[in-house]
């Protein structure tokens, strides 16, 4: 919960670790941003992002570095924890339109934000939450002074902006996003330049719908909308690096950049199998660039193991903040792996989830899928359904304000061949980093020995119940999709019902 302007003053003068040398923190994270989505870790990259490329050329680069599950709100919750899915429990989802709005992040759960926050240090969050949108679990709840942004995916209804606990616009005009949470971070980090800060910047983009400002968009290649977004994300991190280099405090800030989880149609996998949802490495391998002039080394490159659980340990490390010693964390400080190129792993596996259950593991040049990857997403429809598909969370004109040119499911972002997907596939990820070929039955030692790290690991999963729904609308028939409740937004509630929708409502409980 908050902590009183007068309570938090005084614990800052009482702290004795905080002055005003300690570092700063910036967590920049991307939304449905692939792998192959930045120049610097695809060669092959049809995107431009010179200002990421010079981040890492300033900095370190991880290319294993992982996310825990392939979509939004339970790798949110890990990079700002420190622990598996499986431990937070937020391992799906919050969606009001769809009834899901009962779960969060447990007020038992411990953040980055609140670790720092007891230290005195100034804390904000500007962008997408999707860590609960009702009272009790508002990012003011979990250590943040101040918030500004979506409480959720930016194609759920209501799309609507909420400042703190109130909301400030509605419908947004998405096109803005990018610019207004820079503008945001920027005014935080001149209002706080002299003492320490903590800033989670979790952007929309390029989370569909894609949306561009005027000065990005270009009609003239009105079918890569993608690629304007990430032009406008890739300056607007330049945006922030040019802040901190003006107030002459870039070596004393640590800035890190990653991505959610694998990318959306559009998007790159630079060579990855698979795409967001899926539990191939297209879903679960995310960029990371992490720069600190003078504490990081410039231009490292390091293909060591490592994953957002890592980042609350690191960051403790680096800020003298003790790690919560009351519960498993599973990751580790890696502060040396983006300062030695020689330095290794701390993890001997890292695991990935798919929903609630555990799925894959990631061992050295080994990975094995214990749960198979599944089919590709839409693999019942035909090429020609798949170019007139409509999204139900597209554009459209009322309340979903973005360019109506998103992108296709024809435009799978990762490689869709290889072997087909089963339960117990295991690559060698070293030559075959794209998952084409199942090496099982040539390796049952290293598959014998994966699966006991596994089954020791699935040990301490416990079973996660459904959480009871608030979806207001008669269950649709068999066979007919359930259509999604077009909330009215302007108020932190979810049961405004268009008149449109009204004859949907249940009519018992």
């Amino acid at each position: 919960m908050r902590i009183p302007i007068l309570a938090a003053a005084l614990m800052a003068a009482t702290c004795p670790f905080l002055n005003a040398d300690d570092p700063n923190v910036i967590v920049i994270f991307a939304d449905d941003l692939g792998y192959g989505d930045v120049g610097c870790f695809n060669e092959d990259c049809p995107f431009k992002t010179p200002r990421l490329d010079q981040m890492a050329a300033e900095g370190a680069k991880l290319t294993s570095f992982y996310v825990p599950t392939p979509y939004c709100a339970p790798s949110r919750a890990t990079i700002l924890t420190g622990r598996y899915p499986f431990r937070h429990t937020v391992v799906r989802n919050p969606a009001p339109d769809a009834g899901e709005s009962n779960f969060g992040l447990p007020q038992s759960e411990v953040t980055i934000a609140e670790l720092l926050k007891a230290k005195g240090y100034a804390t904000a969050a500007y962008g997408k939450w999707h860590l609960g949108h009702k009272q009790q679990w508002l990012p003011r709840t979990q250590g943040f002074d101040e918030y500004f942004g979506i409480l959720y995916s930016n194609d759920m209804f209501p799309v609507q902006l909420v400042h703190n606990e109130s909301v400030v616009e509605y419908p947004v005009v998405q096109a803005s996003l990018t610019a207004r949470y820079t503008q945001k971070a920027v005014d935080f980090i001149r209002t706080n330049k002299d003492s320490p800060f903590f800033l989670y910047l979790p952007h929309a983009m390029p989370h569909k719908p894609l949306a561009v400002s005027d000065n990005f968009y270009t009609p003239e290649t009105r079918d890569n909308l993608y690629a304007d977004v990430i032009a406008e994300l890739d300056a607007n991190v330049g945006r922030i690096l040019d802040e901190l280099s003006v107030l002459r405090i870039d070596e004393k800030t640590l800035v890190i950049f990653t991505s959610d989880n694998g990318p959306w149609y559009g998007g790159s996998t630079g060579g990855l199998r698979g795409m967001k949802g899926k539990t191939w490495e297209g879903g679960l391998r995310v960029p990371m660039i992490a720069r600190m002039p003078g504490t990081i080394a410039a231009g490292l490159v390091s293909d060591e193991l490592a994953a957002t659980i890592d980042l609350l340990p690191t960051v403790c490390h680096l800020t003298n903040t003790v790690v919560p010693s009351d519960r498993i964390m599973d990751g580790r400080n890696i502060l040396p792996l983006l300062q030695d190129t020689a330095a290794k792993s701390p993890h001997d596996a890292i695991f990935g989830m798919q929903g609630a259950n555990l799925a894959t593991i990631r061992s050295g040049r080994w990975k094995l899928h214990v749960r198979s990857p599944g089919p590709l997403r839409f693999s019942n429809l035909s090429r020609q359904q798949l170019e007139n598909y409509v999204d139900p969370r597209g554009p459209d004109g009322v309340t979903f304000l973005a360019p109506f040119e998103q992108a296709k499911p024809t435009q799978h972002p990762g490689l869709t061949s290889g072997a087909a997907p089963k339960a117990m596939m295991l690559f060698d990820l070293q030559p075959d980093r794209g998952e084409q070929h199942d090496v099982a039955a040539e390796h049952p030692d290293v598959l014998k020995r994966l699966q006991q790290t596994f089954e020791t690991m699935l040990a301490e999963v416990r079973s996660f119940p459904v959480p009871p729904s608030d979806y207001l609308f008669e269950p649709p028939r068999r066979g007919t999709p359930r259509v999604l409740m077009r909330l009215i937004g302007g108020e932190l509630r979810y049961d405004r019902v268009p008149t449109s929708q009204q004859h949907l409502l249940r009519t018992a409980p």
